[in-house]
């Protein structure tokens, strides 16, 4: 679909126009494209988003799919073998965190039934909807990723600090911060 109006952020980057026009802000409920934005989001400490997009699909490919019960098997070998992909973000901490990650993630499957059961209870199982005028308005943390940062460093999660677990909420539709002047607003959308 074709929008006039969108969000500011994806400037004229077709990636990015894509992922928002597609993806950000959308409610997500399946587990295994929550762990791909949780890995993601924790590779993307400290670059840019577009840089993330741009490596993707590598990081599919190098990560099996992002499926979980694979990634929490890997060993130090794989370890060394995603340091040498230069088709992904060859940071060591990262690589071993996603390893971490995908251990704990199956922790809470194991004790929730899902992740998608235990993450949404954040914002209360609904997607928080903003109502905001700028970009700059828009914050990089919220009292519901603060909270979400402290549990999931408890289960043992790394590169899970606030920052990192409110872009993950905007990626997984927990909050949507689409602009009010953007077509993806909910405000825009036929009432039912």
């Amino acid at each position: 679909m074709k929008y006039n109006k969108r969000c500011d952020w994806p400037a004229s980057n077709e990636l990015m126009i894509r992922y928002h026009d597609e993806e950000w802000g959308v409610p997500l409920h399946d587990d295994q494209k929550l762990f791909e934005f949780l890995v993601l989001d924790a590779f993307q400490a400290g670059l840019s988003w577009l840089i993330v997009l741009k490596k993707r699909e590598a990081f599919r490919e190098a990560f099996d799919r992002f499926d979980p019960y694979v990634v929490a098997g890997y060993d130090e070998e794989k370890v060394q073998e995603l340091l040498q992909n230069p088709g992904i973000i060859r940071n060591k901490l990262k690589i071993r965190a996603a390893i971490t990650n995908s251990q704990a993630f199956l922790r809470i499957v194991s004790k929730y039934g899902s992740f998608d059961q235990y993450i949404w209870q954040f914002t209360g199982h609904q997607t928080i909807l903003n109502n905001w005028v700028s970009t700059a308005d828009i914050p990089a943390r919220s009292p519901e990723s603060d909270s979400m940062a402290k549990a999931l460093t408890a289960e043992g999660f790394k590169f899970v600090g606030s920052t990192i677990c409110y872009a993950f909420m905007q990626a997984a539709g927990m909050v949507n911060d689409h602009l009010i002047s953007c077509e993806l607003h909910p405000i825009h959308s036929p009432q039912e």
